[in-house]
């Protein structure tokens, strides 16, 4: 019967391909250390911005509120009238362009 041989560090093993291995396992905890860092980071902002996002959605449920009770045709009459004053605006902004301006 033959016994299983054990593992052993032969001198096959180059000084090269230890150091290289050693290289990415350094590598590896670096990154993994930089994307620690960086779901920590985005856990922070978050955390900021969830007021900001309960504040959304309460006025979202609002405007959805408002928009069931004013009429449609309320709301088609102040569409038109505010794009007519988008349109009014802008032509008054316009320069003429029949005039010369030379002194």
């Amino acid at each position: 019967m033959t016994t299983p041989n054990r593992w052993r560090l032969d001198r096959q093993v180059s000084l090269g391909l230890l150091v290289a291995v050693a290289l990415q396992a350094a590598a590896a905890l670096m990154w993994a250390g930089r994307a620690s860092a960086r779901i920590d980071d985005l856990r922070q902002r978050l955390d900021a911005q969830a007021p900001v996002a309960e504040r959304l959605a309460r006025l979202e449920t609002q405007a959805d509120a408002t928009r069931a009770t004013v009429p449609q045709h309320i709301l088609d009459r102040f569409e038109n009238v505010w794009q007519q004053m988008r349109i009014n605006a802008s032509s008054t902004q316009k320069l003429p362009t029949g005039t010369d301006d030379k002194r």
